[in-house]
C-alpha cells in the first residue's frame, strides 16, 4: 500500500513541477532568462537549445542581455527569438543582443492571468487523474477491505494538499502578473 501511495505522490509531485516549468515560460513585465527555456536555435542544422548557445543575463529589471558564445551565431539566435511566440525584439550590435521587455498593459495583463488559470486547471485534472487511477489501483490490488478504505482516504487528502498547493501558486503567479 505504501509504494501505490509513494508512487502516487512522486506523480504529483511532478505535475506541480511542471506547473512551475509552464508558469516560468508566461511573461511578466520583468526580464527573465526563463522564458528563453524553449526557445531552439537552428545552429549547424540542429535545434539547439538557447541557453547552450549563449550566456544570458539580466542587467535590470526591464532589460536582457543575451552573448553568444559563437559570434557568427548571432543572426540565427535573434531569428529564433522573432520566432518564437515571445513577441520579443531583439537588438543586436554585433557582439550581444539586447531585448528590452515592455511593460504590460492591463489587458494584456489579464489575458495572462486567464492563461495561468487555464494552467492550473490543467495540473488540477492531472492531479484528480492520479488519485483516480490510484484509487483504481487501490480497489484492484490484493488488499483488504479497510486497508482500501483507509488507502483511498489518504489518497484523497494527497489530492487536497496538491490542489492546495497549485492554488497557492496560481495566487502568487497572478500577483506577479498584475504588479505594475
Amino acid at each position: 500500500m505504501q509504494d501505490v501511495k509513494a508512487k502516487a505522490e512522486e506523480r504529483m509531485k511532478k505535475t506541480i513541477g511542471a506547473l512551475g516549468d509552464d508558469f516560468n515560460l508566461l511573461r511578466t513585465g520583468r526580464a527573465s532568462a526563463a522564458l528563453f527555456d524553449k526557445v531552439r536555435v537552428e545552429y549547424y542544422g540542429t535545434p539547439t537549445p538557447l541557453n547552450q548557445l549563449a550566456n544570458i543575463s539580466i542587467p535590470e529589471a526591464r532589460l536582457i542581455v543575451i552573448q553568444p558564445f559563437d559570434r557568427n551565431a548571432i543572426g540565427d539566435i535573434e531569428k529564433a527569438i522573432l520566432a518564437s511566440e515571445l513577441g520579443l525584439n531583439p537588438s543586436n550590435d554585433g557582439k550581444v543582443i539586447r531585448i528590452n521587455i515592455p511593460p504590460l498593459n492591463e489587458e494584456r495583463r489579464k489575458e495572462l492571468v486567464k492563461q495561468a488559470k487555464g494552467t492550473a486547471e490543467n495540473a488540477r485534472v492531472s492531479i484528480r487523474n492520479i488519485r483516480r487511477d490510484t484509487n483504481d489501483q487501490i480497489k484492484n490490488g490484493e488488499f483488504t477491505e479497510d486497508e482500501q478504505k483507509k488507502g483511498v482516504d489518504d489518497i484523497q487528502k494527497l489530492t487536497d494538499k496538491y490542489v492546495e498547493k497549485i492554488g497557492v501558486i496560481l495566487k502568487d503567479k497572478e500577483k506577479e502578473i498584475m504588479e505594475v
